[in-house]
């Protein structure tokens, strides 16, 4: 993994970068959330839209990201 990575709550993984841009941007995107539904019209999905409109392209890899796990939990105490 030779990016930065974070959530991306739209494709429900992990997403890593590795394009080796710097810096942040702000930009519009137009997609369709759930392309198979009525009222999705003629917008693409989040996928090609990426690629369509920003020239990046999301691909599906398996890659090793650090993890927190949290096994056990109790209440504060009253002291």
């Amino acid at each position: 993994m030779g990016g930065s990575a974070g959530s991306c709550g739209v494709t429900g993984r992990i997403c890593t970068s590795d394009a080796g841009l710097t810096g942040r941007y702000d930009f519009s995107l137009t997609y369709a959330p759930d392309p198979l539904a009525p009222d999705a019209g003629t917008a693409p999905d989040i996928f090609h839209a990426v690629q369509e409109q920003l020239g990046l392209k999301l691909e599906s890899t398996k890659a090793p990201v650090d993890v927190i796990i949290i096994d056990h939990v109790e209440m504060p105490s009253a002291n």
